[in-house]
């Protein structure tokens, strides 16, 4: 055929093929601070390494596969500094790789070989898809949600796999600790935080765009703290939310009302009160030096975040103060 097709019988499509959009995400750079937890956790647990690292690959295969959808249904442009998958690869390849991932991740879940595996499994991936379908939900109503509201959303969407990973480790464990208390900390932490930096840091933009929440419209932590409950969805902070602008001068003029409304301040105290709660849940369990350093490692980060401030095309959005201790 001229245009070079064929319907001629040809090569077989390989997986390699239909996984290129994943392969991709894969070799973006990232923290892989999901398989340090649960190496972390191990340290309480004592599980086989063969078994730990079968979850840790499954929820690390989980987490790349709902990357991959999440940059789909928030329009993304970059991910890690580098274009979104689907932009490279387009929506349909995207979308079916992802969904292969999941099943692909499933039959690890099957080769632990527990029978709970699977229950576990289950659950926590509806509690992820729950948590991501309120996000949307609030975003595209132009809903702003309650904290409270908020704190669950995280919990089911980011504490998720965190929960995934611990729940399927302690299949294979004598350690009968409670971990939900510090697991839905930690998740709440690692979101806030996200939500902190993507309005804050210069070096988040250069990873995702320019305040990309704001494009999304997505009522992240700051926003709803500087949005009083009743407000009119007449606000101007909805309103620019409504817009999913592009304008970075309208986004630095959201944020400048976001912190003149106190959302910056409140989500730096909400960071300080629920890293004290980390901690205080890991003092209630046997030492963990692991666990201690990994916390400390994430406490910098969020501090480094904090200091590498930018707006109105000065190097600073917030001025941070520093918790007292």
């Amino acid at each position: 055929m001229e245009n070079g097709g064929s319907c001629e019988a040809g090569a077989p499509v390989s997986d390699d093929i239909l996984l290129a959009p994943y392969y991709y995400i894969r070799r973006m750079p990232g923290k892989q601070i999901r398989s340090e937890l649960s190496r972390a956790f191990n340290y309480w647990l004592e599980i086989e390494e063969v078994k730990l690292n079968t979850i840790m690959e499954l929820v690390e295969m989980l987490h790349n596969a709902s990357l991959m959808v999440d940059d789909i249904e928030d329009s993304s442009v970059l991910r890690r500094g580098l274009p979104v998958t689907h932009n490279v690869y387009g929506i349909p390849a995207t979308i079916n790789a992802a969904n292969y991932v999941y099943f692909m991740a499933l039959s690890k879940c099957l080769q632990l070989g527990h029978p709970r595996a699977i229950e576990i499994f289950t659950e926590q991936m509806l509690e992820l898809h729950r948590g991501q379908g309120k996000e949307l939900h609030w975003r595209d109503t132009h809903t702003c949600p309650s904290e409270s509201e908020y704190d669950l959303m995280v919990k089911q969407k980011t504490g998720g796999l965190f929960s995934l990973a611990v729940q399927l480790m302690q299949l294979f464990s004598t350690c009968t600790s409670d971990f939900v208390d510090l697991i839905n900390n930690l998740a709440v932490y690692f979101q806030i935080r996200d939500d902190y930096i993507n309005l804050t840091s210069t070096e988040y933009a250069k990873q995702k765009s320019f305040a990309e929440d704001l494009t999304e419209g997505k009522f992240s932590y700051p926003i709803i703290s500087a949005l009083t409950p009743g407000r009119d969805k007449n606000d101007e902070i909805i309103t620019i939310l409504r817009r999913r602008t592009t304008d970075n001068d309208v986004k630095k003029y959201c944020i400048s009302l976001i912190e003149e409304r106190g959302g910056f301040r409140s989500t730096e105290e909400k960071l300080v009160t629920v890293m004290a709660d980390i901690e205080r849940n890991i003092r209630a369990l046997p030492k963990n030096p692991l666990l201690e350093f990994l916390v400390k490692k994430i406490n910098i980060m969020a501090d480094q975040g904090k200091n590498a401030q930018c707006n109105n095309g000065e190097d600073h959005v917030v001025q941070q103060k520093q918790p007292e201790h």
